[in-house]
């Protein structure tokens, strides 16, 4: 089981302001000061996303989604700042569907992420079209108005949908996996969301403890995975909770907070 105290102790001894900002709004709804949601905001770039690091000039989908999730620990997906972020992703959308990183990132960018890579396109295809999918459920959480980004989530589900093999299995890395299941769900192909959540059960037991709590809070965070599947998520979380509360990043002890409040939110959805 996990020590949700732990948890938090942990993050409250360790965290930025930022990230015990988003603690508090997990655990009691309550609302960020204005200064932190302006932290956020202030390395947004003209065009609208946000670069990989703060000396970064040059937007990156991959970042412009880490922040929006960010923002979405922070009370939800709204304002001039998200708004800027959504359309800039939908600007950067080519035309069969996809997400790439600029061609000037290619130096830095992490694996998942090089420009032109069959594996980091469909993994940044599926991130980017999750995002866009929380924030229009986010502005229409009961679904009862056109979606203002509906095109745009339509062609990237089309794209990930069809290069899903017979198995539920696909091309890419591990975490492209829920994203794409939460985007297909949404864009009503129930069947090949299904299919990816069964293999994603499959792999439980070799999950990375940070790949469990992404795993598990994107599928809460769009309402759906099995009763099944989140149980087991959430025991292999109690599992692998380290003795002082939190929980290990796979991109090194720098991240250890932000992957420990990824499991919190898993957990107390």
């Amino acid at each position: 089981m996990v020590d949700i105290d732990a948890a938090i102790g942990y993050v409250v001894a360790h965290g930025d302001p930022v990230e015990r900002a988003r603690l508090a709004f997990l655990r009691t709804g309550a609302p960020p000061p204005p200064h932190i949601v302006d932290r956020i905001g202030a390395g947004q770039t003209q065009s609208g996303g946000w670069p990989p690091s703060g000396e970064g000039v040059t937007s990156s989908v991959d970042a412009t989604c880490f922040r929006l999730g960010e923002l979405d620990d922070l009370g939800g997906l709204r304002g001039p700042a998200v708004e800027r972020a959504l359309a800039w992703l939908v600007g950067v959308q080519r035309r069969d569907g996809t997400f790439q990183e600029d061609e000037a990132l290619a130096v830095e960018a992490p694996a998942w992420a090089r420009p032109g890579d069959p594996e980091a396109t469909l993994y940044l295809t599926a991130v980017a079209g999750f995002w866009l999918a929380v924030a229009e459920l986010e502005a229409h959480p009961r679904r009862d108005a056109p979606a203002r980004h509906g095109p745009a989530m339509a062609e990237a589900a089309r794209y990930v949908a069809a290069r899903l093999r017979p198995d539920g299995t696909w091309p890419s890395f591990l975490a492209a996996g829920w994203h794409a299941a939460g985007l297909l769900h949404e864009q009503q192909y129930f069947y090949e969301s299904a299919r990816i959540q069964l293999v994603l059960g499959d792999r439980l037991g070799d999950m990375s403890p940070a790949d469990t709590a992404s795993m598990a809070a994107a599928l809460r965070r769009l309402n759906l995975g099995d009763d099944w599947l989140l149980t087991a998520a959430r025991k292999r979380l109690g599992e692998t909770q380290r003795a002082d509360g939190g929980w290990d990043s796979d991109e090194g002890p720098l991240f250890d907070v932000n992957t420990t409040l990824v499991a919190i939110r898993a957990v107390l959805s």
